[in-house]
């Protein structure tokens, strides 16, 4: 619908409609950018395209790789009826138009290596060969998150849901009814009444059982920008199967999200998490945000023995120390400390910066996240968790670390600021390495 289709100019009702398709083609905005720009239409000439496309542009987009998809957007909405030709199809929402539909058929038998393609395809028109190509789900499966379209992350999105999450049972200090060792007096009394009190029977308890809850702390960094939507579906599907989840965003400060995920909408739930996070898209102070972890929700969260996720690419902007510091505090804490990095997921992937090196001699396991296969892969060893603790890996040295790390010649001697604190044991004496005065 256009405003040359209605003489009459229902520009209010087209608007509405163009921030629909713009929504559905994956651009986030709020109500209050929509009202923006229904008042800007008063003093910006409607009739003059390019002023109208330049307000639009300026209220409706907020991320530099939006702006070819606005531009295909705005020239087949506010088009003409008979003219306009653009490399986007609105109706497929988000998906590149497929000209020429190729013919698929059954392969050709031959000796030939290649396979070949079917025979009766037209000229300059491609064929392919069923036996040798994949599903759709398959090609998810390996794509990356950041090359996803919008219509692949709704098909994404789907494929997460029918994931299995299970992080264990642990168990507690109360008792309940049971083969334990602890013999049930109440009970054992209670029962043995019909035999006149002789004890005949013996009732005993066994310790009682939790599921085990989990929490996540995300990067929403500007660095980890291409990856935060769907990994924000992904919270929200394993928060409703799970149940006992607390999640928190961070780029510069930390921002608990635990009630947003709340809402069985995904596309609200994100609306929302977007508006209550004032650092999106900013710095990363990864060391800060773990203390404020630590100092503030530590005690909240952490009382129950959880799963700690971590997921960033581990690119920090803070200091180190700190980080290394706050990092082997939260692994004593909890009862698995995991950390996520999409980077991981290329093979020539080194762990270099400061902020990963500092963090690594304290995380259990350092895993990738970076497509659906990483995630089944997830879902595999959480699932196979043991139920017992592991030995703190503050107090020896990190097989994470020698697996990346490059074998240096030994020199002969080393001082002490030349020395890794990252690998230095936590516990300092308050006077160590002071100098005493003369």
């Amino acid at each position: 619908m256009t405003v040359e289709q209605e003489p009459d100019g229902h520009i209010l009702h087209n608007l509405m409609l163009f921030g629909e398709t713009l929504r559905r083609l994956g651009l986030d905005f709020g109500s209050g950018n929509m009202l923006d720009l229904v008042r800007a239409t008063d003093t910006i000439p409607i009739g003059r395209r390019q002023d109208f496309r330049a307000a639009a542009r300026c209220l409706l987009v907020h991320r530099k790789q939006d702006f070819p998809l606005f531009d295909d957007a705005f020239q087949i909405f506010w088009r003409r009826p008979a003219h306009g030709i653009s490399t986007r199809d609105l109706r497929s929402m988000g998906e590149e138009r497929r000209y020429r539909n190729p013919q698929v058929g059954a392969p050709t038998t031959g000796d030939d290596e290649g396979g070949g393609l079917v025979g009766d395809a037209p000229e300059g028109m491609p064929g392919i060969d069923m036996s040798q190509t994949f599903s759709a789900r398959e090609v998810l499966r390996q794509k990356d998150f950041a090359d996803y379209t919008p219509g692949e992350i709704a098909q994404a999105r789907s494929m997460i849901a029918e994931l299995s999450w299970d992080l264990g049972r642990r168990r507690t200090r109360r008792t309940q009814v049971g083969d334990g060792d602890s013999l049930d007096w109440r009970r054992t009394f209670r029962d043995n009444l019909k035999y006149g009190g002789e004890l005949l029977e013996l009732s005993h308890r066994q310790p009682r059982e939790k599921t085990r809850p989990l929490v996540l702390i995300c990067d929403v960094s500007g660095s980890m920008e291409r990856y935060t939507r769907l990994l924000l579906h992904f919270i929200h599907t394993i928060a409703g199967d799970l149940g006992r989840v607390e999640a928190f965003l961070f780029a510069t400060r930390l921002t608990r999200i635990t009630r947003y995920l709340n809402y069985r909408g995904i596309d609200q739930a994100v609306n929302e998490v977007g508006r209550a996070v004032p650092d999106w898209a900013g710095g990363t102070r990864i060391g800060e945000a773990i203390k404020s972890f630590n100092y503030i929700w530590a005690r909240r969260t952490l009382g129950n023995g959880p799963v700690v996720l971590i997921i960033s690419d581990g690119w920090d902007r803070g200091e180190p120390e700190l980080l290394s510091r706050e990092m082997s505090r939260l692994q004593r804490s909890c009862h698995r400390l995991i950390w996520l990095n999409p980077l991981l997921g290329s093979p020539n992937y080194q762990p270099l910066t400061q902020g990963i090196r500092a963090a690594l001699p304290y995380v259990d396991d350092f895993l990738p996240v970076h497509n659906l296969g990483s995630l089944e892969s997830l879902a595999r060893h959480l699932n196979s968790l043991p139920s017992r603790k592991q030995p703190a890996a503050a107090y020896r040295r990190s097989r994470l670390v020698e697996q990346y790390e490059e074998a240096e010649p030994a020199a002969p001697t080393r001082r002490r600021e030349d020395m890794n604190p990252a690998l230095a044991p936590t516990f300092r004496h308050p006077l160590w390495g002071q100098i005493p005065p003369a």
